[in-house]
């Protein structure tokens, strides 16, 4: 006797489920319901149809209810929507746009309703401009809404995958961007240092990015719609896309006695069994065993979902596979760049308690000989034993086949030295003789064999600067282009004749620009007794983890000098593609040594740290930006002139910038500061203020935050005052009384208060930079401050300063 299947919603997991069943059983009556006009359409593809990625929309459907019928015998009924299950009867009643409301029996029932977004509780959510992504009527309206008049802007609301490829696509589609996150980084399955390059690809695409902020409500607008954030200050566009995540589509269910976890989704065993016998679950709605620690979790990705459809059609059909769980496996585009990651990140392993090891590697996509080669950068999670945890890369070519080849070695249980040995295939073309996989595992395996102690970006501030020496082991010219503050230089060339100048009683914390030279360095230094750890990853990571998103009022420090009226002259040209840092600087500064006075030189570069690299560069040398480009595939095309008549910062703009350093801590001395700052931005002056000893307290944050910290640190935190609130007055203090008085007169007056002075000089674009040694002594983290204050050293504010004619020390 032949079974009768329904199957609750279409697209990835009961599609599959529907056509796998019909090959197994030609007899079986299969019926789909799905509450929306398709039933089966690419729903990863969406946002590219919003770009101009996919052009014809048709594209989009992967199979249509004809199509299942003429091909697979499988009746789909479209626009009806199950509403409720009877167990007992075996039956589920259906809300029919066609047939209105009736029952129909089943003998096995697949539910995959999906996930839906989630829509906050907030004022002025119900806004016909605000749109969410879930299907071909969601899209179809977002297109309409991109293609009618006058519309210019939109805001994304939510940095996971979903937001950032809208923030992509319809930056794409010619409107101008704002992306909002409430935490402090885009895509929380990678660590922070690698969502940051991720991060700026988007910024330096035109995407505007505020992280660390709440919407608290929405409103209308004469044009478009207001967004206001939590701190008050609103945001306006044309279009509002919220992406702040998806919740299990499993309302209909709640009578059904079907067991559901915490968060909604359907419990299912191996088999996709649900706690009711004949009812079967897959998809987005259900909750999955990962397969690294064997907990329970939710993954919302269409790969897990087509597997678990075919899975069940085998178990109905009398087969018995079982779905083993899932790692998480995930890829993105960001603009140019390629995201992807597998297995457990650092967050996960923290929250578990599970003891790991992490080490992080820079090496190129292919032979750096070969035209067109860029840099990958690949982080490795692994166990004290070597059993591979997880692996995170981004890069412009050639990080899904790294992540893929990890992603396997981690379903069969691999070990680090697995990824060591690995044979894969190699063309200069493709790969290296020495692949980045098989890169990560010999530095993880040095790491494993006793062979090094590395330090990561973020232990920098567990550092003692009286016990320890933070050594810079890269060329001159790179350490001038930046370093981490605190550090000496003795280039490892020099390393083994400059010994003496460095005191073996102390731990010697090695950097060089990606981990290499350090790792060579602390091999010289260790064989000479000397107690030493490298830096994973070098400066490169280093510098990756600073990013912050630009205010979206400021821009960039080294502006480039526009061009548009005529072609630019091309002098000189210079490939350093292939070549990594320091390797493209060392070029260009030799080739511009060669130019005389006047003449131009164009760079080709694919080393993604060049970016930012030529910038500080032209400031430091003096030399013309006048162009700077990424293009998609990553290579970096930088045009500059050598000592001509004006610098990159026009001398007439001189006169337009203000510093000034904030070395107290008293309520009055900051509201003059901040006064006088505010001032001066709102009269068109570039302002940096320098915050540092008793000045840092100005811009701590109000909470405590949970950061370690040592002896010294923690003397300081309790006698210090936290945040701008709690400061006192230079004079008249008066045991408290004096700040509240001087607020109430601020008040009474209409002076704004401490507080709106700072978010206001914020506001206009002012650069905030906190005292990195400062912060060293006093123990104060960068979690401690305001989220707008960028981290530097005396070198940065000098360089601020020397092209300021207004400098002030408060």
């Amino acid at each position: 006797m032949s079974k009768k299947v329904l199957i609750v919603g279409g697209v990835a997991g009961g599609a599959s489920a529907a056509a796998r069943l019909r090959r197994l059983d030609e007899h079986a009556e299969i019926i789909i319901f799905e509450k929306g006009p398709y039933i089966s359409f690419a729903n990863c593809g969406l946002p590219y149809y919003i770009g101009g990625s996919i052009e014809d929309r048709e594209r989009l459907l992967v199979q249509t209810p004809k199509g299942m019928a003429d091909r697979f015998h499988i009746d789909v009924r479209t626009r009806s929507e199950v509403v409720a299950i009877d167990p007992q009867k075996r039956s589920v009643r259906i809300n029919s746009q066609e047939r209105g409301e009736y029952d129909e029996s089943y003998d096995e029932l697949i539910l995959s309703p999906g996930a839906k977004p989630i829509i906050p509780d907030l004022p002025g959510i119900d806004h016909s401009l605000i749109y969410t992504v879930r299907n071909i009527p969601d899209i179809d309206r977002i297109k309409a809404q991109v293609n009618s008049s006058n519309n210019q802007t939109a805001i994304v609301i939510g940095g996971g995958f979903i937001g950032v490829e809208m923030a992509e696509n319809l930056k794409e589609a010619g409107l101008d961007v704002t992306l909002i996150e409430g935490n402090g980084q885009l895509l929380t399955p990678f660590d922070p240092e690698l969502a940051a390059s991720l991060a700026q690809e988007m910024e330096q695409n035109g995407v505007k990015l505020l992280f660390s902020k709440r919407v608290q409500a929405f409103h209308s607008l004469e044009k478009g719609i207001g967004v206001k954030l939590a701190d008050d200050h609103v945001l306006t566009a044309d279009l509002v896309i919220l992406a702040i995540g998806v919740t299990p589509d499993t309302s209909f269910l709640h009578d059904s006695g079907i067991a559901l976890g915490a968060r909604g989704h359907i419990i299912v065993n191996e088999a996709l069994e649900s706690s009711v016998p004949h009812i079967y679950a897959v998809g987005d709605a259900i909750e999955v065993t990962e397969t690294i620690h064997g907990t329970k979790t939710a993954i919302p990705l269409a790969g897990p979902a087509n597997k678990q459809g075919r899975i069940v059609a085998d178990r109905i059909a009398g087969l018995s596979s079982t779905y083993k769980g899932t790692q998480g496996t995930s890829i993105i585009k960001v603009f140019g760049m390629t995201g992807a990651t597998t297995g457990s990140n650092e967050k996960t392993l923290q929250r578990l308690g599970v003891e790991y090891r992490t080490v992080i590697v820079h090496p190129a996509s292919h032979a750096s000989y070969y035209p067109g080669s860029t840099a990958i950068t690949l982080k490795l999670l692994f166990t004290p034993e070597g059993k591979i945890l997880g692996a995170q890369a981004v890069g412009y070519d050639g990080v899904d086949k790294r992540i893929d080849d990890i992603a396997v070695a981690i379903h069969f249980g691999g070990h680090i030295g697995d990824l060591a040995e690995l044979e894969l295939s190699y063309a200069p073309p493709y790969s290296s003789a020495k692949d980045p996989v098989n890169m990560a595992g010999y530095a993880a395996e040095n790491i494993l064999a006793g062979r090094v102690e590395t330090f990561t970006y973020d232990q920098l501030s567990e550092r003692e600067p009286e016990q320890s020496i933070l050594l810079d082991v890269r060329s001159e010219l790179e350490h001038q282009n930046g370093n981490i503050p605190g550090s000496i230089h003795i280039s490892v060339d020099e390393l083994r004749h400059r010994l003496n100048e460095l005191d073996i009683s102390k731990d010697i914390w090695v950097y060089c620009q990606v981990g290499l030279r350090g790792y060579t360095a602390s091999q010289i230094l260790r064989q000479h007794g000397f107690s030493v750890k490298n830096l994973s990853g070098g400066y490169k990571t280093y510098r990756q983890a600073q990013f912050k998103p630009a205010p979206i009022s400021s821009v960039n420090d080294v502006p480039v000098q526009s061009t548009s009226e005529q072609p630019q002259r091309i002098d000189h040209e210079l490939n350093v593609c292939g070549l990594s840092c320091p390797g493209p600087l060392i070029q260009v500064k030799q080739k511009m040594d060669q130019l005389s006075d006047g003449e131009n030189l164009r760079v080709k570069a694919s080393d993604p740290g060049f970016y930012e690299d030529v910038k500080a560069w032209a400031t430091m040398s003096g030399s013309t930006l006048l162009q700077l480009e990424r293009s998609k595939s990553g290579t970096i095309e930088a045009v500059m002139t050598k000592n001509v008549e004006h610098s990159v910062v026009d001398s007439h703009n001189n006169d337009l910038a203000s510093t000034m350093v904030v070395f107290s801590g008293d309520l009055d001395k900051a509201i003059a500061s901040l006064i006088i700052a505010n001032g001066a931005a709102a009269s068109g002056r570039k302002v940096t203020m320098f915050f540092t000893f008793w000045g840092l307290n100005v811009i701590r944050k109000h909470q405590t935050q949970a950061v370690s910290k040592n002896m010294i640190g923690r003397m300081f935190d309790i006698m210090l005052p936290r945040g701008s609130q709690k400061l006192g007055m230079s004079k008249m203090n008066m045991l408290g009384v004096g700040p509240k008085i001087i607020r109430g007169l601020m008040k009474n007056n209409n002076v704004p208060s401490l507080e709106e002075l700072l978010q206001s000089v914020i506001a206009q674009g002012a650069e905030l930079v906190a005292c990195q040694m400062s912060m060293d002594l006093m123990g104060i983290q960068r979690e401690e401050l305001i989220d707008e204050v960028t981290i530097g050293g005396v070198g940065y504010y000098l360089g601020q300063a020397s092209q300021a004619n207004h400098n002030l020390f408060i």
